[in-house]
């Protein structure tokens, strides 16, 4: 249901931004989080890369930034062995997309799989020898600032979920509530006044209300309510 619910409001913030409902590219990232002492050693593990001991947080993102697919495993799974299963949902469930950008740790024969078995292209965004320091590379920064949203949230800091699906349904209960507060954002500039009247009105308080008006029933933005106000008695029983 939270899938649904996520891919739904998705789908709606890139209308807003005045793209396709369906995305045509993706980045992919992969983010290491230590583990509470909660976590089962099954599921848990140490990424000797990024020395961190817990989980890794597998995403695909849109270009805007938004989730398309997330997996979570232990820390010591490797970023390739991980993308296999990651792309191939991608490609099940969003087929217009035939693009992912990824960093160099995707490099090797994952590549050529992806063309093979999936008919989907991997570029490889690396950095060139006379970088040094930070630098933000082409597309890769997209899927980092996802992860620094998702750090955002307090139950994301380090994972503390005793089963790898609840630590998915965690960053896509984050993610919506993201987006949430993007689409009201939009909601609040679509409903704000545009003429000097009506600005001088609102700042003299006799404006009517300074809050969107609520949505039609009959509206998406109305089953939009409907469907969150659900969500949120189901997750509060």
């Amino acid at each position: 249901m939270i899938t649904e619910f996520h891919d739904r409001m998705r789908g709606k913030v890139r209308e807003c931004e005045g793209r396709e409902v369906k995305p045509m590219a993706g980045i992919i990232d992969a983010q290491s989080v230590r583990a509470a002492a909660t976590v089962p050693v099954a599921s848990r593990g140490y990424d000797g890369g990024k020395k961190v001991p817990g989980r890794k947080r597998h995403i695909v993102t849109d270009c805007l930034g938004l989730l398309l697919v997330v997996a979570v495993t232990a820390a010591n799974i490797g970023d390739r062995d991980a993308a296999e299963g990651l792309l191939t949902r991608l490609r099940r469930l969003h087929r217009d997309i035939t693009l992912v950008w990824a960093d160099g740790g995707y490099t090797g024969g994952l590549v050529d799989w992806c063309r093979e078995k999936l008919a989907l292209t991997l570029g490889i965004v690396k950095r060139t020898d006379d970088m040094t320091g930070f630098v933000v590379l082409p597309r890769r920064w997209v899927a980092e600032r996802t992860f620094a949203w998702l750090m955002n949230s307090r139950r994301l800091a380090r994972d503390d979920e005793t089963l790898p699906a609840s630590s998915e349904a965690m960053i896509q209960w984050s993610m919506i509530t993201r987006m949430g507060r993007r689409l009201a954002r939009t909601g609040r500039r679509r409903t704000s006044p545009t003429s000097p009247a009506a600005a001088t009105r609102a700042l003299s308080g006799t404006w009517p209300s300074s809050a969107p008006p609520r949505p039609s029933p009959a509206s998406p933005e109305g089953q939009l309510h409907r469907d969150l106000l659900g969500l949120h008695r189901s997750l509060a029983r």
